[in-house]
């Protein structure tokens, strides 16, 4: 089944752009759109999309407090913020209403689309510009020299590196010269070596390591 895409924009403009991109999609399908923060809440409450792509700044009621709302009426449904704003507090504001995910407006395509299908998964997308925001937040790394951590190669540590300043999956797989599902092959894998969850914490580990 597709997955279920409610955007929610107060400009027309931008609510067509992201259509016409969703809708290109083959797994995602466009079920409604909204101009403001309460219009969101009604529509998903009869939609029930999977995943509401969400403005922050918006008249009548704003994208926060709309997450808020969604999260207590439609627990099942995933908020995705796509903002302008790359403003660290309002990165943490969205994450503590319970957003899935932060992606900035000058993202490519291709980042807007991997944030929609990692929200759908269940998994957090913070958009590389701002994960370096989080990493207060991660949870200590293992410490250098562990024993019993296994090793890493001399192509995760590369794909760890890159990671780590920024690039997409994309973007790493091109550098390296791998394949994209390469490149995710590679990020489980140091998550699993580690003893790690999230992309955050890998860059926590990076810069702990002096992989930067």
């Amino acid at each position: 089944m597709p997955i279920r895409i409610l955007i929610v924009d107060d400009h027309l403009v931008i609510r067509k752009g992201l259509r016409a991109l969703l809708g290109a999609d083959p797994e995602i399908e466009v079920v409604g759109e909204a101009g403001d923060g309460r219009e969101a809440v009604r529509q998903a409450e009869r939609l029930l999309p999977d995943v509401v792509l969400l403005d922050i700044s918006m008249p009548e009621e704003g994208g926060l407090e709309a997450a808020r709302k969604l999260r207590e009426k439609l627990p099942k449904t995933a908020v995705l913020f796509l903002t302008m704003h790359e403003d660290e507090s309002l990165l943490h504001e969205a994450i503590s209403a319970g957003a899935s995910g932060y992606v900035v407006k000058r993202a490519d395509d291709g980042e807007i689309l991997a944030a929609v299908h990692a929200a759908h998964r269940g998994d957090l997308y913070v958009h590389p510009a701002m994960t370096r925001a989080l990493l207060h937040r991660a949870r200590p790394s293992p410490p250098a020299g562990d024993p019993s951590a296994e090793p890493l190669t001399r192509r995760e540590i590369e794909v760890l590196r890159l990671l780590a300043k920024g690039n997409t999956n994309r973007q790493i797989a091109e550098t390296a010269g791998i394949s994209i599902r390469t490149v995710e092959g590679h990020r489980a894998n140091l998550l699993g070596k580690l003893g790690l969850t999230s992309r955050v914490e890998l860059v926590s580990y990076a810069e702990e390591q002096g992989l930067l």
